[in-house]
């Protein structure tokens, strides 16, 4: 655990909402992610299970979690099964949580070794009748590899084949989405890192650096501020930009280009995800501001658009018919271009592909039901772009916000973004 302590108050509220939703006779089960191999005897590090970590606070490997709030025993009604320390462990991987550190990280006071747990699971399970089994529901996800939660389902339902399955992916996805204050002012400390990260780029981009040097200014900046890349660093310079996943890093900035910086930190697993586009030579062009400040208006229209009740494709196409009038005063679209479009294919869509943005936590596109209207507490990525590969340029902006009743708050607001904030910081 690289980031400071958090109140294990967070975790019990947590499993106390999707208490709330089991149904009566319930038990749910959540696994930590896989060690994962690369080649020979290596293996990546271990990236924790975000539910796990929703729920416990848990990052350690082989954790299990049992949640069982009708038990007949009340200490078997809510229990983390942990690896049991020993000096080989010691001396090979490090400290192991103790039972009293697990309990002050989750506030579980039921600590057991993963030993005891095939009796214990056996003994709850022959009490029970529904069963909530977890898998990774993302949408947008590619699961070619069996993850601990799909193996424990499989042996689980082989072995108690009568009792009542359900996905408990389905509730997490319920609850995370919605964040409360300590989540967000998690995920603030993030962007106030990533914000820092930036600040120290403006300081250090001009003609000549590469790709990885920017990379590696950032890294510098996250790491001692105990945090790390959120997701893999994308820093495109020129046309590189128009490449909308871009991770080479591995080209000169040179004089005249744009830099395309879609870079963030994480910090306790929460993550920020910010984007910017800044003049490699510290100015930009006439043409380079148009389009600049055409996809920042969009932006900020967009963020102020963020309004509990409202559908995401909704959002989107007001984003869209925005950029629309923003690439018509550009000359990159004709008034019969947009005549022409249809509900699939906007015309915009020639040069801003891709959605308008996302929900954001303990993921980089959090779990959620993007199906439903914003509501309180969600947060949301917001992030338009124009992409002009014949110019040689491309320009994303994107904020991180908060929905709340009130209207959208800004978790970016500090993050340098204007044209002529942007320009005199390089210049210093």
């Amino acid at each position: 655990m690289r980031h400071a302590p958090i109140d294990s108050k967070l975790f019990i509220e947590n499993r106390e909402r999707l208490k709330k939703l089991l149904l009566p006779k319930s038990l749910a089960i959540v696994n930590a992610n896989d060690v994962l191999p690369t080649n020979a005897d290596g293996s990546l590090p271990l990236h924790p299970n975000s539910d796990l970590f929703h729920l416990t606070g848990i990052e350690q490997e082989e954790s299990i979690l049992l949640l069982a709030p009708d038990a007949h025993e009340p200490k078997h009604r809510e229990i983390l099964f942990l690896r049991e320390p020993n000096e080989h462990l010691k001396i090979w991987e490090g400290h192991k949580h103790s039972k009293d550190e697990a309990t002050k990280i989750s506030g579980i006071k039921q600590v057991k070794w993963l030993a005891e747990f095939p009796v214990l699971f056996r003994q709850i399970m022959c009490e029970l009748e529904h069963v909530y089994l977890n898998s990774n529901e993302h949408k947008r996800a590619v699961v070619e590899v069996e993850t601990r939660d799909a193996r424990f389902a499989r042996e689980c339902q082989a072995k108690f084949p009568l009792h009542t399955y359900h996905r408990l992916a389905r509730l997490l996805h319920q609850i995370r989405v919605v964040k409360s204050d300590t989540e967000i002012a998690l995920l603030q400390q993030a962007v106030d890192i990533t914000e820092q990260g930036f600040r120290r780029l403006l300081k250090f981009v001009k003609p000549g650096v590469m790709e990885y040097e920017v990379e590696a200014e950032l890294i510098h900046e996250f790491v001692r501020n105990r945090a790390k890349f959120a997701y893999n660093p994308i820093i495109a310079s020129g046309a590189n930009a128009c490449v909308l996943h871009y991770n080479q890093n591995n080209q000169p900035c040179r004089k005249g280009d744009l830099l395309l910086l879609d870079v963030a930190a994480s910090y306790a697993n929460y993550n920020a995800d910010l984007t910017r586009t800044i003049p490699v030579s510290g100015r930009f062009t006439r043409r380079q501001k148009a389009v600049y400040n055409a996809v920042l208006r969009v932006m900020r229209a967009s963020i102020k658009g963020a309004t509990v009740g409202k559908l995401a494709r909704d959002w989107l196409k007001e984003s869209q018919a925005m950029m629309n009038e923003e690439l018509l005063a550009l000359g990159l679209l004709k008034k019969s271009d947009i005549k022409q479009q249809t509900e699939d294919e906007p015309a915009c869509r020639k040069y801003f592909m891709h959605g308008l943005g996302h929900p954001l936590g303990l993921d980089v596109h959090d779990v959620g039901f993007t199906t439903e209207p914003f509501a309180p507490g969600w947060v949301l990525t917001v992030e338009p772009g124009i992409y002009l590969p014949k110019e040689g340029f491309g320009v994303r902006l994107e904020n991180d916000i908060v929905v709340t009743p009130n209207g959208p708050v800004d978790l970016m607001a500090g993050t340098p973004v204007e044209v002529g904030e942007i320009e005199d910081l390089m210049a210093r």
